[in-house]
C-alpha cells in the first residue's frame, strides 16, 4: 500500500496546479428512449471555482475550455436513487489530474424517480446506458479529440457498482435473488419486489424472464472498459461462474458497517472470484452511504440519511482515501504516459 500512495504522490505532484471544469452532459437513451442527463469533468490549466448545483457543492468551473492533448475516459454510474452528481468530489479530483469524468443520471433509478426498481429496464439496462455514454463521446467532434479510446475506465457505487461489474464481464444470475432473500426475507429494500411476486405465485416466472431479458438491448459487456473502481456494490446476484468473464482490472472498496449491503453477501462473497482484483480497501467502522460526496449542510438537513457517518468516521477523511485510490488504480491501470511506467 505505501507503493500506491506513493504513486498518488507521484502522479498529484505531477499535476498540482491543474483546476477542473465541467459542463452538462445528454445522452440518448437506448433502453427507455428519451435522453440521460449528466455532467463531464475535465482538465484545466487554471484553478477551479465553487459553484453550486442544488445542494452540490461542486469545486471545478462550468463552461470553462479543457485543456488539449489526448486523455483518459471514466464513467460513473450512481447507486440506486442516486444522482449524477452524487460523486461529484471524485469526479473532480480526477479531472485535476488529467482524466475525462462523465456522469450520468440512469432513468427509472435516481433522486427523483425510483419507477423502474427491480425491473429489466434497471438491472439490464445500466450497464446499456454506460455504453451509450461513451458512445456518445467518442462520436462527438469535441471531446473524441479529447479523449483516447484505449484508455477508458469505470467507476460505480451499490447498484452502479453492479453495473460497473457488469460493464466489465460480469453476468448476473437473477435466481440468486431467490437464496438471499431466503437468507436475509427482512432486507425490504432487496426482497419486497420479490415477495409481492412470492404473494402472486410467479417469482419464478418473472425472474426467469428478467434473465432472458440480459441480451435485451445488447451485450452488457464493454471490451472498451479498461479498468474498474467498484464501491460497496450490489453484488449478491453474482457467483463464480459468472465473474470468470470479467476482462478488466478491479479495484475493490466496502465499509465495514454496511447495512444495506452486508459485506458478507456482497463484496466479500465475490471478492475471492475476482481473479483481475488488484487492491481492496474495506473503511471500518463506516456504513454505505460513506461513498457519496461529503454533504454541504443544505444536502445533511434534506437528506440526512445519506449524510450521516458514525462520530468515529470522518468522510472527508475517507474521501481523501478514495480519491487517492481512485487515482492510483486508473493510474496503474489505464498506463497514463508519464505518470506510471509499464513494468
Amino acid at each position: 500500500m505505501a507503493a500506491l500512495l506513493c504513486l498518488w504522490l507521484v502522479a498529484a505532484l505531477a499535476q498540482a496546479d491543474e483546476g477542473a471544469g465541467f459542463q452538462p452532459l445528454t445522452v440518448d437513451d437506448p433502453v427507455n428512449g428519451g435522453t440521460m442527463p449528466g455532467f463531464v469533468f475535465y482538465p484545466l490549466v487554471e484553478p477551479s471555482r465553487i459553484v453550486w448545483r442544488g445542494p452540490y457543492e461542486v469545486h471545478a468551473t462550468p463552461g470553462a475550455r479543457v485543456t488539449d492533448g489526448s486523455k483518459p475516459l471514466v464513467v460513473v454510474s450512481h447507486g440506486h436513487g442516486g444522482s449524477p452528481l452524487g460523486h461529484h468530489d471524485l469526479a473532480v479530483s480526477l479531472a485535476h489530474h488529467g482524466f475525462i469524468v462523465a456522469t450520468i443520471e440512469h432513468p427509472l433509478d435516481n433522486f427523483h424517480d425510483l419507477s423502474g426498481t427491480g425491473t429489466a429496464k434497471v438491472l439490464v439496462g445500466r450497464p446499456i446506458q454506460v455504453k451509450a455514454t461513451i458512445d456518445a463521446l467518442l462520436a462527438d467532434a469535441h471531446w473524441n479529440a479529447k479523449i483516447d479510446p484505449s484508455r477508458i475506465g469505470v467507476v460505480g457505487f451499490s447498484a452502479g457498482g453492479y453495473t460497473a461489474l457488469m460493464v466489465a464481464g460480469a453476468v448476473p444470475r437473477f435466481s440468486r435473488f431467490l437464496d438471499y432473500c431466503e437468507l436475509q426475507p427482512h432486507d425490504a429494500e432487496i426482497c419486497s419486489a420479490l415477495a409481492k411476486a412470492k404473494s402472486r405465485g410467479s417469482q419464478g416466472t418473472e425472474l426467469a424472464a428478467l434473465q432472458a431479458d440480459l441480451r435485451k438491448w445488447g451485450n452488457p459487456a464493454d471490451s472498451r472498459v479498461k479498468a474498474a473502481f467498484v464501491m460497496a456494490p450490489l453484488s449478491l446476484l453474482f457467483d463464480k461462474a459468472g465473474l470468470s468473464s470479467i476482462h478488466a482490472p478491479l479495484f475493490l472498496s466496502y465499509a465495514e458497517n454496511d447495512d444495506v449491503l452486508v459485506p458478507k453477501y456482497n463484496a466479500l462473497s465475490v471478492a475471492p472470484f475476482l481473479k483481475t482484483l488488484t487492491g481492496i480497501n474495506r473503511i471500518p467502522k463506516a456504513g454505505h452511504y460513506v461513498f457519496l460526496s461529503p454533504c454541504s449542510p443544505q444536502l445533511a438537513a434534506s437528506a440526512p440519511a445519506i449524510c450521516t457517518d458514525p462520530p468515529e468516521v470522518d468522510r472527508v477523511s475517507v474521501h481523501e482515501r478514495i480519491n487517492a485510490d481512485a487515482l492510483t488504480f486508473f493510474n496503474q491501470a489505464l498506463r497514463i504516459p508519464g505518470q506510471v511506467k509499464d513494468q
